[in-house]
């Protein structure tokens, strides 16, 4: 909660008392120290363990580790749990005998069962409760009161108040007293402290389980690779490879490190940082990501990213940066929270003196057991963990569908998001060219005329010529020899294929060069381009024999992730450098709602600010350097991650996988991250709101009902526990 307290070792936050948790961060075992921070205020930030100045929870280290993390504190929690339980019940059952049929008093002489109440009681106050005065004691001095200040002075007045009534009992009036005795509360201090250890046990085990899906992620890296130098191969510690090296991977491992494959082809599962199941061919020239499954080939890489560079070690430290961060929502609790301790206080110090003028007698121990009930039942920890914990976990399920958020805010704003401003090529298209038709004239078939062009494109670098000989490879189609190839700037190539003449281009080419084009192969040519594929035209000889349709195909999962987004209620604009008949002929297909096309970079960012000046929460999804200015500008930026590192440090959110089925997951993870926030919020404050004022007795001139402080305790230490159960849902959320 305080993420400006950092420390190196385990401890409590110096300024709410909450334990420091590690900071999801992927740091070498070298790497320096640890630092330290506060859950419920993760600014709060230190080297050494502590407790937090704000809320009294003892510190946590900020850095999760593949290797399992010492518990030390939930091991101290647990143990001072259970021997302070078993220590509670004599105490309880002594004091509450009368309700169960044991009248355990009247079997012990004397002063005897009172003695033993205090015996019993102390070790479970002065040592299992030990942390919380200490805690509160801190809230005190820091004057920063907290949940930890409520307690040590509920547990320690009804404590002390029982202890001198043993010790001196002389010194207490008569309106003190009934039967002759002083009333005793050692049972409620007892019990209240074991309940309120047991919240803070649960607690502790539940945060722990919120950084899994980082350790899961941690635990995925490859631990050797096979390194290969001169034509040797050895085995190394992944730590030890440098930039450059060569590596070999071999089916069924793990690709070591980020790169690009040399020579080989397989198929990767990518789906533990995609979160795709389907797996990815991936050949000669194509990048590999590090932690990812190699499955049915073997291949040659160059390691490209090492260390912190990775895409696994950006990847812990986004969610790490994330996780730590408010949303603007938790402002509220905050506000409430600063006024909310000195008005608990306030109200306890007047229930005191109602009951104590006007109470029935003995007034004055109904005064207090009412305070007390008061003091504890107001604890405000529910209301301090109802955001940062959605936040911690909802972080960390994103992180399992390859969905990266930079922060508590991006969460906030993408679920006011009524407009997706999305470019076309790399987002909504594969980005890469590809053969998509073949028209074949009269006598010639689909083969053959894929053979005569991809055989004349082999020398191109055109992305155009790419595609076709990238179509002939696929169909296992063999190359003809080429003799005489010469390139025509603007037009296309030519030169013999098998002895003949052979021209691929566009159709003026051919035109200018002589060619007969055939009607029917001029109708067929403007129907592929009504479906936004570029024409390439084929002649043989001084006859047009066929053309090839060459477009960006759609990606699979666009058409369903644009019907999810307007399921959402949110409209999609495509903006695009592309001529328009191509964007409509996309936008027709796929439903999108708004269309601008042949738009310059400059004229993206004018886009989006002119949909927030009609106010409009704008998100806008990209992967090019030309989107970083309109990803910056929007309300939400939406990185795609196989963007450049600028789109991405410009985005509120980066996606693995560059896919708009992405966007819709995040937006819906969103929309279940702050639905669970004002969940928590509501449960918090209506707690407090009901439970203060039954503490107070307000329910007792009508049916006599007071809140027993031992109940009150439970209360207030489940209260805290549903708040982070209800969090913890968000690790099943369905995206």
């Amino acid at each position: 909660m305080h993420p400006e307290v950092v420390s190196d070792k385990s401890g409590d936050c110096s300024k709410c008392g909450m334990t420091l948790e590690q900071n999801p961060a992927w740091v070498a075992p070298s790497a320096g120290k640890t630092i330290y921070t506060c859950p419920m205020h993760p600014e709060i930030e230190q080297d050494h363990p502590g407790d937090c100045p704000k809320c009294g929870m003892r510190l946590e280290p900020k850095t999760i580790a593949a290797e399992p993390h010492d518990d030390a504190g939930i091991r101290s929690l647990s143990l001072k749990f259970w021997i302070a339980l078993v220590l509670t019940i004599p105490v309880l059952l002594i004091a509450m005998g009368d309700w169960l049929g044991l009248n355990l008093k009247a079997v012990l002489p004397g002063n005897v069962s009172r003695w033993i109440e205090f015996v019993l009681t102390t070790p479970v106050v002065l040592w299992a409760g030990s942390l919380f005065f200490a805690r509160g004691w801190k809230s005190l001095v820091n004057r920063s009161l907290n949940m930890f200040t409520l307690i040590m002075v509920g547990v320690g007045a009804a404590y002390f108040y029982s202890a001198v009534a043993v010790l001196f009992p002389q010194i207490f009036p008569a309106s003190f007293r009934q039967g002759g005795e002083v009333g005793l509360y050692f049972e409620a201090a007892a019990v209240i402290t074991v309940l309120v250890l047991m919240g803070q046990l649960l607690e502790a085990k539940a945060r722990s389980r919120t950084g899994q899906a980082i350790k899961s992620l941690l635990g995925l890296a490859a631990k050797t690779a096979h390194r290969v130098r001169g034509g040797q191969e050895e085995d190394v510690p992944v730590d030890e490879i440098q930039k450059g090296d060569q590596l070999r991977v071999r089916p069924g491992e793990k690709v070591p490190l980020d790169g690009v494959i040399l020579e080989g082809k397989s198929n990767v599962d990518e789906s533990m940082l995609t979160g795709e199941p389907v797996p990815v061919s991936k050949s000669a020239g194509d990048k590999v990501i590090g932690t990812t499954v190699n499955q049915t080939g073997s291949f040659l890489m160059r390691a490209e990213k090492v260390g912190s560079e990775t895409l696994l070690a950006q990847i812990v430290h986004m969610v790490s940066e994330a996780q730590r961060s408010r949303a603007p929502i938790q402002k509220l609790a905050d506000t409430v929270a600063g006024y909310f301790v000195p008005a608990v206080i306030l109200s306890a110090i007047l229930t005191f003196m109602v009951w104590a003028l006007w109470g029935p007698a003995p007034a004055l121990a109904y005064a207090l057991v009412n305070a007390v009930s008061v003091l504890i039942i107001a604890c405000p920890c529910a209301l301090g963990l109802a955001s940062p914990m959605s936040i911690m976990v909802g972080v960390g399920r994103a992180a399992q569908a390859g969905i990266l958020i930079k922060n508590a805010e991006a969460i906030e704003r993408t679920e006011k998001v009524t407009h997706l401003v999305t470019d076309k090529t790399g987002t909504l298209t594969v980005g890469k060219p590809k053969v998509t038709s073949i028209v074949a004239a009269t006598g010639m078939d689909e083969n053959q005329l894929l053979q005569l062009a991809a055989s004349l494109e082999q020398p191109s670098e055109h992305p155009l010529a790419r595609a076709i000989v990238d179509s002939a490879k696929e169909r296992g189609i063999q190359m003809a020899a080429v003799e005489g190839f010469e390139s025509i700037t603007g037009g296309g190539v030519q030169g013999k294929v098998q002895g003949e003449s052979v021209l691929v281009g566009k159709k003026k080419f051919l035109r200018d060069a002589g060619v007969s084009i055939a009607d029917n192969l001029g109708q067929q040519a403007h129907a592929l381009q009504e479906k936004a594929q570029t024409v390439v035209w084929l002649a043989r000889g001084n006859q047009a024999v066929g053309l090839l349709g060459i477009a960006d195909p759609i990606k699979d999962t666009t058409r369903e992730a644009i019907e999810s987004l307007h399921g959402l209620g949110i409209k999609v604009i495509m903006c695009t450098g592309d001529n328009r008949k191509t964007a409509e002929a996309v936008a027709r297909e796929l439903g999108i709602d708004e269309v601008k096309s042949e738009v310059m970079p400059q004229d993206k960012h004018d886009v989006v600010k002119q949909l927030k000046s009609q106010g409009a929460i704008v998100a806008m999804a990209g992967d090019g350097i030309n989107d970083a200015p309109a990803l910056a500008a929007a309300d939400v930026g939406v990185a795609m991650g196989a963007g450049t590192d600028v789109a991405i440090q410009s985005a509120g959110i980066t996606l693995v996988k560059g896919d708009l089925m992405g966007i819709a997951r995040a937006f819906h993870l969103s929309r279940a991250v702050m639905r669970n926030i004002r969940q928590n919020l509501f449960f918090a404050f209506f707690y407090n709101a009901v439970g203060i004022p039954i503490a107070a007795g307000v329910l007792y001139p009508f049916i006599r009902l007071l809140l027993n402080p031992m109940i009150a305790g439970a209360a207030m230490s489940f209260s805290s526990v549903s708040v982070v159960g209800n969090a913890l849902r968000l690790r099943k959320t369905n995206l």
